[in-house]
C-alpha cells in the first residue's frame, strides 16, 4: 500500500503506522456532522501496538472507533473460554457500532499491528443526534456495511468449501484496499494464518496448505505475510466454482 510519511505528522509514531486521511475514511461525514476536527475533546486520536486491546467484551460503550491506520481483530469469547474471530478491520472503518443498542461491547477488539484510531465520545454524538436527524441515518449506513458483512460470512461459512472461503475472503481483503484507493492486487495480511482460519472456520494447516496451492498454481504469490493476486478471474472462478479456460 502506498501511503504518505508518517514523520511528517508525528515524528515520535512509529513508522509502521501510516494514517489515512480524514476525507479518507469511512466516518469522515460522521465526523463532520459532529463538527469535530480532532482538537476537542470528543475526538482523540491514540495508537495501540500489536497485542494491546482497545475494548473488551462486556465493556461499557464510551466510544466508536474510527481506524486511521493499521489493522484490529474482533473477536467473541463463549463458554469454556473459546474465542471466535467476528471479524478484521482496516484504516477508514468503524469499530464499536454494534454496542449501542446494549450499551456494551458484544466483542473485544485488538490490535493486529500498531494501529492509530479516533475515539469518539458517544455522549456527544447523542447530544448531536438529538438536533442532527440525519446523525442517525450516517451511523445506519455504517452499520449496514457491517451487516452485510455479517451475512457474507454466514453464507461462506454455511454453504462454500474450505477453497471457495479462503478465495472469497482475499477477494474480499482486495476489495475494501481498493476501497481506500490503494492498489488492490498486492497488500499484507496482518493476520495469522491461525487467526483466518479461526475467522473462516477451518483449521490452521488447512489455511496454509490452500495458500501453498494457489501460490504453485501461480493464481497468487505469497511472499511471507505479502500476498499479490496474479489472476483474479480465476481466483474469483474458485467462489462461483466456474472454470476458467
Amino acid at each position: 500500500m502506498t501511503a504518505r510519511p508518517l514523520a511528517e505528522e508525528n515524528p515520535a509514531l512509529p513508522k509502521a503506522c501510516i494514517p489515512i486521511l480524514c476525507a479518507e475514511c469511512g466516518m469522515d461525514r460522521f465526523c463532520a456532522l459532529l463538527g469535530l476536527d480532532g482538537t476537542g475533546t470528543a475526538k482523540r486520536a491514540e495508537i495501540y501496538r500489536r497485542g494491546q486491546v482497545l475494548f473488551r467484551q462486556g465493556d461499557t460503550f464510551d466510544y466508536i472507533y474510527a481506524l486511521r491506520s493499521g489493522s484490529v481483530k474482533t473477536s467473541v469469547s463463549g463458554k469454556g473460554r473459546r474465542v471466535q474471530i467476528t471479524g478484521f478491520h482496516f484504516a477508514g472503518e468503524p469499530l464499536g457500532l454494534s454496542a449501542y443498542a446494549k450499551k456494551q461491547y458484544g466483542c473485544a477488539a485488538e490490535a493486529l499491528e500498531t494501529s492509530s484510531v479516533c475515539k469518539v465520545d458517544v455522549n456527544r454524538v447523542e447530544e448531536i443526534a438529538r438536533t442532527v436527524p440525519s446523525m442517525y441515518a450516517e451511523m445506519v449506513t455504517m452499520l449496514s456495511v457491517r451487516v452485510q458483512q455479517d451475512e457474507q460470512l454466514i453464507f461462506l461459512l454455511g454453504t462454500r468449501r474450505a477453497e471457495e472461503r479462503l478465495a472469497d475472503f482475499l477477494i474480499g481483503l482486495s476489495r475494501r484496499v481498493a476501497s481506500r484507493a490503494y492498489f488492490p492486487t498486492q497488500f499484507r495480511l496482518s493476520m495469522s494464518r491461525r487467526e483466518i482460519g479461526s475467522h473462516l472456520g477451518m483449521a490452521e494447516e488447512t489455511i496454509c496448505r490452500i495458500l501453498a496451492r494457489l501460490h504453485d498454481s501461480g493464481c497468487i504469490t505469497l511472499t511471507r505475510r505479502t500476498v499479490r493476486i496474479n489472476d483474479m478471474e480465476r481466483l474469483s472462478a474458485i467462489v462461483s466454482s466456474a472454470p476458467v479456460d
